[in-house]
């Protein structure tokens, strides 16, 4: 199946990658600079170190 909307966002993302000669750090670079640059508020959260349940193993008897 073949979604449209992805394939657009494969597109927009394709131009803006050839756009930087499909180099990392200069296609990062703009993407921060345009989110400087934007009126959104940006939010920022701390790390969360996630607390996982300790599992039995099925050896444990």
């Amino acid at each position: 199946m073949i979604d449209p909307i992805v394939e657009e966002v494969r597109k927009h993302r394709h131009n803006h990658e050839a756009k930087f000669n499909y180099d990392l750090k200069a296609i990062c670079d703009d993407l921060v600079k345009k989110q400087e640059n934007s009126n959104h508020r940006l939010v920022r959260l701390k790390p969360r170190l996630l607390k996982l349940e300790e599992e039995q193993s099925p050896y444990d008897s």
